[in-house]
């Protein structure tokens, strides 16, 4: 199993929950000031300074990671502006036409695409270089899927979104190829627009074919998908190329949690078990409920433990108070599991197993 890679050589329990972050997480106040500096035309506050400051910031933020317990731990995406623009800026033939208004008081530069993209400088290699020098921890790499990169753009040069995101695919295919090349073991493609966009899974799934394409089967790929409904994409994702199915279900109040019960869930899930929207930290208790529920999908050995989704938008002691509880949580799950005190139905074996 590719999960295995990640477990602990000093893990104390039998069991083991892989527990890890979907990606973004609060930047120091300070970064956003050092990024209000570089892009103030009259101050002397320069790309190396402004360098330095996001090298700071994702060293931080890794080694908080560290400190929480996760088993894997990425920089929280401390060099991303945004999941989509920042992908944008390193494609040729993306531009930009200024701010578009997504939710609330949050805004993204929404991307046009006005000549055929192509790749040409890597995108996230010496970010997770960098990440995999602090971290003493295994790394995972987040990369926006090009479903999202397609839906999430204006289309101004193929003949429709299906045409665009599978050209987008083979760039993705390149990054992730020069990712594992640089030693990435763990690679998540996050695809939010996938479950609120009716019949489009045959479009991701001609996608993830692309992209997999002569990528190491050690290598584990994990696919997010977040904020839709789930019955229109299941159980057809079964049929992904990915091992690992990341969802978001505890904002809903796992309202969704049977869609994934019939038929069998035959991948590994990473399931949310915290909620991003929610500023109150969850109790220990309270989570192991929650992964509770993920074991009426899967046994233990097929589980990843995270937040239900990226978890920027809230306050940084916040977010690793959620954090440190649900990793507590996922090792006095493990000790339960040990002991034979929690009685859950088994799910029925993978038949990858």
């Amino acid at each position: 199993m590719t999960r295995e890679q990640f477990r602990p050589d000093d893990h104390e329990n039998e069991h083991f929950l892989l527990t890890t972050v979907v990606g973004s997480y609060p930047k120091p106040k300070w970064l956003h000031r050092a990024r209000d500096l570089f892009e103030d035309e009259d101050s002397k506050f320069d790309a190396e300074d402004f360098e330095e400051a996001k090298d700071d910031a994702a060293r931080l933020i890794t080694q908080e990671h560290e400190r929480c317990g996760l088993d894997v731990v990425c920089d929280g995406e401390m060099r991303r502006n945004e999941m989509v623009e920042y992908f944008a800026h390193r494609i040729d033939g993306y531009e930009f036409n200024g701010p578009v208004k997504v939710w609330g008081h949050n805004y993204f530069d929404k991307p046009s695409v006005v000549d055929e993209v192509e790749y040409e400088e890597e995108w996230l290699v010496s970010e997770y270089e960098f990440t995999s020098d602090v971290a003493t921890q295994p790394v995972k790499v987040p990369i926006t899927g090009p479903y999202t990169l397609a839906k999430w753009s204006f289309n101004e040069v193929y003949d429709d979104e299906a045409e665009l995101a599978y050209e987008l695919a083979e760039l993705v295919n390149e990054e992730i190829e020069a990712l594992v090349d640089a030693g990435a073991r763990y690679i998540q493609i996050d695809e939010p627009a996938l479950a609120t966009t009716p019949d489009d899974h045959a479009i991701v799934g001609e996608c993830l074919d692309r992209i997999v394409a002569d990528i190491p089967e050690e290598v584990r790929l994990g696919l997010h998908v977040c904020y839709g409904d789930y019955s229109r994409i299941y159980p057809e994702i079964l049929e992904y190329p990915v091992h690992e199915f990341d969802i978001e279900l505890c904002n809903g109040g796992y309202e969704q949690l049977d869609v994934f019960k019939e038929p069998t869930f035959s991948k590994d899930l990473a399931m949310g078990v915290v909620d991003i929207h929610a500023r109150e930290i969850e109790t220990v208790e309270e989570i192991k409920e929650n992964i509770k529920k993920a074991l009426e999908i899967v046994p233990p050995e097929r589980l990843t433990v995270s937040p239900d989704c990226g978890v920027k938008l809230l306050p940084r002691e916040v977010a690793y108070g959620k954090m440190e509880n649900m990793v507590k949580a996922a090792r006095e799950i493990e000790a339960e599991l040990d002991a034979g005190e929690i009685d859950i139905e088994p799910p029925a074996p993978s038949a990858d197993d």
